[in-house]
């Protein structure tokens, strides 16, 4: 590297790539892999005697990429800290400053909301220094979040279970759950009922349905004796139309994606965890590498608050909607949405970078679920710019003994924005009915069958993953960095467990929750949290001192913490047995959920008169490529996960490789990917089929392992280790092996779950 040379650091090596294809030979590009440097993993690591200050040490399995970025720092004329445009990039970028000795001439701070080639080059020549203010609320909050992690786990481990460990955050979130479980089991139902009549004109053709809507006013039926009565009424007699409303209703479309909107819709709409849709976001800013183009980073920055759009943006998307679409479709001005109260707005809303490169387009350039990503960012932007679309929408009452029954239906008059996208929906909304004759004031008709209906309402459904990001935020609990990794959190520490899409609290997260709440009532309330959120703003705005808020937290903490310890001196919670519905083979006992060496299994409730166990089998996608039977995943004696065919050695297949949903285009065989975690492709096992991919090409280490018996043998190169990140977290280590099982994440990814 030449000493004339300038350098510039990010965070990976995608983006590394993709800015260094736009900057050219001048520019050595150079990725950090996250944090270089970060508190202790053994003490806290803050001293709060000393006011609160943290001791950061580099990170030993960063030492060849310290040493890297040293040599090139001291070579380098100027360095360019191009980290992330948030709180925590701000920080690695300081953190890189300290770390790498860089005087303050020759350091330059960049950011880029979207990684294109104007954008970064413009960045480059319009550098700033580090923002101090942002680096402060980034170290207040992972402090704030040491002293609860580091100081109330203990207290767990003491009183309920070993290995247990408590957040900031997280433990709101599963109180949030906890508290919803509760509401559903306090509800008490209330009975109602439907009444519908299905009527015929009389003086021309013509059918309709109508429901019993009540006099002047809307009333419900509440038991099956008034309906009785409203029947004994209208047998027999005629009814004769009231009124009829028709109305044109306009529909606009939803605003562009802000993190938590996109958490929530790929949730719906494509089954995406939000810690899924989060990696995947990245790798679409960070850059892939489109035919044609080259590499492109393809959205704007994907943690953000804000609805904001550049006129830039909102002029690519008008011309595209004209020409594709026509004038007719386009909103008529730049549409813009005004952004909720409270938001940070820092960066635009997420959006595609180049409008122009439509989902399809570039298909072929993508991995499955990069497509599904960007064609949901991509359509839900284009279709914000898009003209309302239009409703025909009409109302009829029809009069019989007194009491109104209402018809309604709409249809479409013109699609606008549904013509590309239209928004999912947590719940079932009503629909509209059926299409109705023409109808007028005065038609009379007559019933050709009367039907009753016994209802009853119902509790408040369950939080999704979706929904739980929702309340989250209209709570005002975590920021946009932050919502993924808190989802993924407390279901990784068994507070919380996913059952039908839907999140359920464990026996252990309520014994946890429920202690949280006598003791630590700050920690656990909504509003305390939400209020520190706030407070960590006005740090961010450079309106407070990070110490400061620091110091107020940690009285109040710290006397809760002495007064639990005094009231619970000689105290041990125990958490409920999970029951199941499995049966005891040798007693008949219905059997329990217990933690091993190996992760949970199921046994008998009735040890030690009965040791009866059984292990727990996830059934994964796909089915086995020998027989056709289901393939389970499993564990073996060592704790590595394999993947094996139910019928056991009666079929005889087994694999170190996951089973994926996907079907091979040419043979229709399960396709398989490589274990472990990134973006990987899956592939054909299916040696007859021309789509086959060989073992020595599928990405394999090239270190085998020796298996057991009952182990599959490993293919060429296959390190169980790469395994070794499913492996169950043992029962008494679960804080520790929780963090060990995460180190392939870059340091970022670690700290924003805390």
């Amino acid at each position: 590297m030449a000493k004339s040379s300038n350098l510039v650091i990010v965070e990976s090596p995608s983006k590394a790539k993709t800015i260094g294809k736009y900057l050219g030979p001048d520019y050595v590009v150079k990725a950090s892999m996250g944090h270089l440097r970060d508190l202790p993993k053994s003490t806290m690591g803050v001293d709060i005697d000393g006011d609160f200050t943290p001791h950061y040490f580099p990170l030993e399995n960063k030492a060849d990429v310290i040493a890297d970025l040293r040599k090139c720092a001291s070579q380098a004329e100027t360095v360019y800290l191009a980290t992330d445009p948030d709180r925590e990039g701000e920080a690695i970028s300081w953190h890189l400053k300290e770390l790498l000795e860089l005087p303050e001439e020759k350091t330059h701070r960049v950011t880029f909301n979207e990684i294109t080639k104007n954008v970064v080059r413009q960045s480059i020549e319009h550098p700033r220094g580090i923002d101090y203010a942002l680096v402060d609320a980034q170290q207040a909050r992972r402090i704030l979040d040491r002293i609860v992690g580091y100081q109330l786990s203990p207290l767990l481990w003491k009183k309920i279970r070993r290995g247990l460990s408590a957040g900031r955050v997280q433990s709101v979130a599963t109180r949030l759950v906890v508290d919803r479980e509760n509401e559903i089991r306090a509800f008490q139902p209330k009975e109602y009922w439907s009444l519908d009549v299905d009527l015929s004109l009389m003086e021309k053709p013509g059918t309709f349905t109508a429901r019993y809507y009540g006099d002047t006013k809307k009333i419900e039926l509440e038991n099956e004796a008034q309906v009785l009565s409203v029947i004994a009424d209208i047998t027999g007699q005629e009814f004769t139309v009231q009124s009829v409303k028709r109305a044109e209703k306009k529909r606009s479309a939803a605003p562009p994606f802000t993190t938590s909107t996109l958490q929530q819709e790929a949730s719906r709409k494509l089954n995406m965890t939000p810690k899924r849709t989060m990696a995947i976001a990245q790798q679409l800013y960070e850059g892939v590498d489109v035919e044609g183009e080259g590499t492109l980073g393809l959205i704007t920055y994907m943690r953000t608050d804000s609805l904001r759009l550049s006129d830039e943006a909102m002029a690519a998307a008008e011309s595209f909607i004209k020409s594709r679409y026509g004038a007719a479709y386009h909103y008529g001005s730049f549409h813009t949405f005004k952004t909720k109260s409270g938001a940070q707005d820092a960066h635009e809303a997420i959006r595609p970078t180049h409008v122009e490169l439509d989902p399809e387009r570039i298909q072929g350039s993508l991995t499955k679920d990069q497509y599904r990503l960007y064609k949901l960012i991509w359509s839900r932007f284009l279709a914000s710019q898009m003209a309302n679309a239009l409703y025909d929408t009409v109302a009829i009452d029809t009069r019989c003994a007194g009491h109104t029954f209402r018809s309604t239906h709409q249809s479409v008059k013109f699609n606008g924005f549904l013509a590309v996208y239209e928004e999912g929906k947590d719940e079932e909304t009503e629909a509209m009915g059926s299409p109705l004759p023409e109808l007028f004031e005065g038609d009379r008709a007559k019933s050709t069958d009367i039907r009753k209906e016994q209802h009853f309402t119902q509790p408040p459904a369950r939080y999704t993953e979706a929904t739980l990001v929702k309340a989250m935020e209209e709570k005002g609990v975590g920021r946009p960095s932050t919502y993924a990794a808190i989802v993924s959190t407390i279901q990784d520490r068994e507070y919380v467990n996913k059952k039908d899409k839907r999140l359920m609290p464990t026996p252990l997260g309520e014994v946890v929750t429920g202690l949280m709440m006598e003791r630590f009532q700050d920690i656990i309330d909504v509003e305390f949290t939400a209020n520190m959120e706030n407070r960590l703003d006005q740090v961010e705005a450079g309106n407070l001192n990070w110490k400061t808020v620091l110091r107020d937290f940690y009285q109040g903490f710290h006397q809760e913490m002495l007064d639990a310890e005094t009231a619970l001196e000689g105290v041990r919670l125990k958490v409920p047995e999970e029951v199941t519905d499995e049966v005891c083979d040798l007693c008949g006992r219905n059997l329990v959920i217990k933690s091993g060496r190996f992760g949970k299994f199921l046994a008998c409730p009735g040890y030690p008169e009965c040791k009866f166990t059984k292990p727990i089998v996830e059934k994964m996608p796909g089915r086995c490529p020998k027989c056709g039977s289901a393939i389970l995943k499993r564990t073996s004696k060592r704790g590595y996960a394999y993947y094996a065919c139910e019928r056991g050695a009666d079929c005889g297949f087994m694999t170190w490789d996951v089973p994926t949903a996907e079907d091979c285009p040419k043979c229709g065989q399960t396709m398989f990917k490589k274990s472990g975690r990134g973006r990987m492709k899956p592939f054909c096992i299916n040696e007859e089929c021309e789509n086959f991919l060989p073992e020595d090409k599928r990405g394999y280490y090239k270190k085998a392992a020796a298996t057991q018996e009952g182990e599959p043998a490993p293919q060429e190169g296959v390190a169980p280790q790469e395994e070794k990140a499913e492996k169950p977290a043992k029962s008494t280590k679960t804080a520790k092996t929780t963090k060990t099982t995460k180190t392939k994440k870059t340091t970022k990814t670690k700290e924003k779950a805390q």
